[in-house]
């Protein structure tokens, strides 16, 4: 059996459909998973020993460009493809399993995609309240998941794979010590300072958690570079944090992250791949929910003071944060911290 998966174009949704991969893998332990995705990915699919290798999509996010879907499908031909699964629901996302005679192709409605799916599944989102519940469900024959409580539990969830020599080399690129315990910071957020907790605050935590004899790491892409530094700047003992955002691969942060001993987050891609690597994790949560893509892992513990789904773009104060964010305080999170650690500890 061999599948071809198109899959996600965010970090945080490619990570929570590895469940997926996991899934095929358990089912039918030779099916050999291929994984069409942006170059960017091969980060994250190289370290999720279920597939077996990443196709590049070199179609931009956003892009229709028929004509080279066109092409692509009637490359992937000749690699014989039993099953598609398209997990995107734009109408386009089907289009090159289509154009590759994939003889079944399966996904949800989503852009209206009958003819394009051949295995088409009609969504209802209160049967299937978390995104990974609907990943999974693909996994299985449409007359036999309903809803989420037909999925056989527990959900095998994201795992990824990393190797000792790897966190080594990255620690070392760094100049990272490995004898000291080690904190990180996931401080940005795809859709702005709305959902971030302030930099201040985040400043007032790295300073109590210094006192505890550790060094805080912080991550993320290029644009939260600035985060870090405001980070720093507002700390007492800024010298005991190091700004990689902007400064690694995604390879290399994975690498870092997994060398961490717990990690401070916004939701973001950042906080699933934390999880994935098994992290003690707290999460802070703003206006978007934990109840769609919660940190999937019985060592995250979740902050947030109000309920429901909240539209936010923009917060409420001046530098664009959210005020359910600036009321979760730095003392409230040290201590759920340093309790989840001690807990984690406990455990293993």
């Amino acid at each position: 059996m061999k599948t071809l998966i198109i899959g996600p174009s965010w970090v945080g949704d490619m990570m929570m459909s590895q469940s997926l991969y996991r899934t095929l893998k358990h089912l039918q332990p030779t099916m050999e998973i291929d994984v069409m995705a942006p170059a960017w990915c091969r980060a994250l699919l190289s370290k999720m020993p279920e597939v077996n290798q990443s196709i590049a999509m070199p179609i931009s996010h956003g892009e229709f460009a028929l004509a080279k879907r066109y092409q692509l499908g009637k490359e992937l031909r000749n690699n014989q493809y039993d099953q598609a699964i398209i997990l995107p629901n734009s109408f386009k996302s089907a289009l090159i399993p289509f154009f590759a005679k994939i003889p079944k192709r399966t996904g949800w409605k989503g852009e209206m995609r009958y003819g394009l799916l051949n295995d088409l599944r009609q969504l209802d989102k209160q049967a299937f309240p978390l995104m990974v519940e609907r990943y999974v469900a693909l996994a299985y024959p449409k007359q036999d998941i309903h809803s989420a409580k037909d999925l056989p539990q527990p959900i095998l969830w994201p795992k990824l794979s990393v190797e000792k020599d790897e966190v080594d080399q990255a620690l070392a690129t760094f100049n990272i010590p490995s004898d000291v315990p080690l904190i990180g910071f996931c401080p940005g957020a795809e859709f702005g300072p709305a959902k971030r907790w302030p930099d201040y605050h985040y400043a007032a935590l790295a300073d109590l958690i210094v006192k505890q004899h550790a060094k805080i790491i912080i991550f993320g892409s290029e644009k939260d570079k600035p985060v870090g530094e405001q980070i720093i700047a507002k700390m007492v003992h800024g010298d005991q944090c190091i700004n990689l955002a902007g400064q690694t691969k995604l390879d290399q942060a994975i690498n870092v992250i997994s060398a961490c001993k717990a990690i401070v987050t916004n939701d973001s891609g950042l906080m699933h791949v934390a999880a994935a690597l098994d992290k003690p994790l707290v999460a802070l949560y703003g206006p978007s929910s934990p109840d769609f893509t919660p940190p999937l892992s019985n060592k995250a513990e979740v902050i947030r003071l109000i309920t429901g789904y909240h539209r936010v773009r923009k917060g409420d104060a001046e530098q664009g944060y959210h005020q359910s964010l600036i009321d979760i305080k730095p003392d409230q999170v040290f201590e759920t911290l340093m309790k989840l650690i001690v807990r984690c500890e406990k455990s293993n």
